[in-house]
């Protein structure tokens, strides 16, 4: 079994990955609960990402979010079923 996905988690990944110079992180999973993809602990499941980063200078709405996307594959295998992204330049 893989170990919780946290806020804290993701954001770690985020500035690895992005060098972010706005980030902010809310685990939405409480909002869920009884939807598809939640889970009985009510978080973990679903996310919203604000997130702003020089790597998405001259890059459109789909590429930041493939760049997320691509930073965090390995929780949304691990279970993370939603996530929300605003992205800022």
């Amino acid at each position: 079994m893989s170990l919780p996905i946290t806020v804290s988690k993701l954001e770690q990944r985020l500035r690895e990955r992005l060098n972010p110079d706005v980030l902010e992180v809310i685990d939405e999973s409480y909002q869920h609960a009884g939807h598809a993809g939640a889970n009985a602990s009510g978080v973990g499941t679903h996310f919203r990402v604000r997130i702003g980063s020089q790597l998405f200078t001259h890059k459109n709405r789909v590429s930041r979010h493939r760049l997320v996307y691509d930073a965090l594959q390995d929780f949304i295998d691990q279970g993370l079923h939603a996530l929300a992204i605003e992205t800022i330049n």
